[in-house]
Formats: C-alpha cells, sequence, structure tokens
C-alpha cells in the first residue's frame, strides 16, 4: 500500500420533486427525454440487486455497496440524434476500479457509458473478440489463442462469479439525460443502504447541454450556413445527491485538470461546495501514475507501487485507502443503519 500524507419513485410527481428540492434540476428532468420504458426495467433490475445485499441470505452477511459511474457523457444536438457533443473517457479507472472494490468484499453498481472499459477486461487487447480468437484448422470451431488463454479464462470466470453471486450490476448510459436520471434511480434506492453505501463518481459529465424541449428534431442541415447554438448549463447534481438523494452515503467525486498549478485548489473547493467526503485529484498526465485524495484534513498522494508487477495501477492503492475511510465512516455513523 503506498500511502502519502427508500422508494423507488420515478413519476414525475410530488415524491420526485421533494427528493430533487430544486427547481432548476427539477426542471431538467422534467424536459428530459423518459428512459426506455419509463426506466421500469432499471427499477427491477436495482431493486433485486439492493433486497439481495441487504437480506443475502442467511449464510450472508450484508454486504457494503457502491455506486462506480464510468465513461463519458454525451450532448446530443438534435432529438433524433445525428451529431452530438462528447466528454470523453475511456473508463478504465471505473472498470479497473470496480475489480478492486469487487475483491474488496463490495456490491458494485457499475453505471456506465456504451463502448468503454468493461470490470474484468481491462488487460485483454482492444479489439478482444477478433485478437484472442481464432478458427481451427479445419474452420469447424473457434479456439482462444494460446497466447490470450489465461486472461479470457480468468476474466469470463472473474466476471461470471461477480455477476452470479450478486455483486455486479451493469447499467449502460450514453447521454448526459440518461446517466442523471440512472444516478438519481440509484441514489434514492441506496437509501436503505445508510452509511454503507458509497459513490464512486468517475464518470466525466458535460457541463453544458441543449435543453430536450429547444433541440431541433432532425438533422441539423449543414447547407443553412455556420451553426450558432447557445448551450445551457447541466444543473449541479452533487449538492442534491448529498442533501436529498442519498444524505448517508459516502461521497467521493473526481476532479481533473491539466494545470497542476490549480488543481488542488479547485479540489478542496469541490469538496467544500458539494459537501463530498472526499474528492479525488487527478492532473491529465500523470493520471495513471498518480492522485491525491483532499479531504478536509489532509491531502493524501496516492501513488502506483513501481516495485509490483508491471501491470499494477493507482487504483489498487486508492480503492484501499478509500476502503478504510469508507469502514470509518460507517462505524461513525453506524446509529444511521
Amino acid at each position: 500500500m503506498n500511502f502519502m500524507v427508500s422508494e423507488f419513485a420515478m413519476d414525475k410527481g410530488n415524491i420526485i420533486e421533494e427528493e430533487d428540492g430544486d427547481g432548476e434540476i427539477q426542471s431538467f428532468f422534467n424536459s428530459a427525454p423518459p428512459l426506455r420504458n419509463n426506466g421500469n426495467d432499471i427499477n427491477a433490475k436495482l431493486e433485486c440487486f439492493n433486497e439481495m445485499n441487504i437480506n443475502g441470505g442467511r449464510r450472508r452477511r450484508r454486504r457494503r455497496i457502491v455506486c462506480v459511474t464510468s465513461g463519458g457523457t454525451t450532448v446530443p444536438l438534435e432529438q433524433r440524434c445525428v451529431r452530438y457533443i462528447d466528454n470523453f473517457s475511456s473508463g478504465h479507472r471505473g472498470a479497473t476500479s470496480t475489480e478492486y472494490f469487487i475483491k474488496a468484499g463490495y456490491s458494485v453498481i457499475f453505471l456506465y457509458r456504451r463502448g468503454t472499459f468493461q470490470p474484468f477486461c481491462c488487460s485483454l487487447p482492444d479489439d478482444p473478440l477478433l485478437q484472442c480468437f481464432q478458427l481451427t484448422d479445419d474452420e469447424s470451431h473457434i479456439k482462444v489463442q494460446d497466447s490470450y488463454s489465461e486472461a479470457v479464462k480468468r476474466a469470463i470466470a472473474d466476471h461470471h462469479s461477480a455477476v452470479k453471486n450478486g455483486f455486479l450490476l451493469k447499467l449502460p448510459f450514453t447521454t448526459i439525460f440518461e446517466y442523471l436520471q440512472m444516478l438519481r434511480m440509484i441514489a434514492i434506492s441506496f437509501n436503505k443502504h445508510g452509511p454503507n453505501a458509497m459513490f464512486y463518481l468517475a464518470a466525466a459529465v458535460s457541463d453544458f447541454y441543449v435543453p430536450w424541449q429547444t433541440m431541433a428534431e432532425h438533422k441539423i442541415e449543414s447547407a443553412s450556413g455556420p451553426l450558432n447554438m447557445q448551450l445551457a448549463q447541466v444543473p449541479k447534481m452533487l449538492p442534491v445527491l448529498r442533501q436529498h438523494w442519498a444524505p448517508k452515503a459516502f461521497l467521493i467525486s473526481f476532479k481533473l485538470e491539466t494545470d497542476s498549478k490549480i488543481l488542488l485548489k479547485k479540489a478542496a473547493a469541490a469538496l467544500e461546495k458539494y459537501k463530498m467526503d472526499m474528492v479525488v485529484a487527478n492532473e491529465l498526465s500523470t493520471r495513471k501514475e498518480e492522485v491525491v485524495v483532499v479531504t478536509r484534513t489532509e491531502n493524501i498522494r496516492v501513488r502506483r507501487d513501481m516495485n509490483l508487477d508491471v501491470d499494477d495501477d493507482v487504483e489498487h492503492p486508492l480503492i484501499q485507502l478509500l476502503v478504510q475511510r469508507h469502514s470509518t465512516h460507517i462505524n461513525t455513523n453506524s446509529d444511521l443503519c
């Protein structure tokens, strides 16, 4: 370890308005395009997953639970979307962190951008289907190439075990509208876990968007000449997450900057403004080697252990630190369970 010093209420009604606690946020959700099947399928999955991890059967103790958000959101420019603005993120940090959380005894809801890195697959090549498999000599069957056999076997076994035992639920998103609606659903469902719940908000979330009601329905025509478009600011959801959606949960947000001179100052400001428990500050060029965890009392530099395997990553010691601090949070707030 390398450290340095409720109910599911998705109707647009009174319950949700009380949970959101802010007119601008209510307006965002009221005008957002609804999730497929009004989110009923997601609700059912969340209810089953949460109950499994609260009750767990006679042979299982109640597990800690974490929502890991991963990847970037898109902002559609048309309702029948052809063009969009993208917040790029490979999702590697979220996927890798999910693996470490599961190893640490957590159950994970992995809220991820479609097409980004997946848990247990980060060690596989970029195109695993075509690079890891090959035809047999008579072309009658498909087999794993010898050079990837152990990695593929381990990935399949670990993923199957996590899903089968109820330790992993994966929910995909693409747009900012999908992401925030699903985050709200997860957060409200986490109320029943009290301080045993954690949010690890590693997704790259859009700061600006085109409101649905002002968006062009069809493809914007390029023949009309230059495009002038005014974007609205996405309402800040972290305060309502803290105050209304999941007030007892342990909250970790991320701050990414390209200028190291302002990084810690902005992370500390986010910690105070949004009442986070911790903010993980990472600078773009060094984010894979080290991060700084900002708390109210100290800044903790977490580095990838260069003495371990070359495949070791900064997420390993980072998750160890967060698990320790979450334990303190649970013990301090045990009367809220």
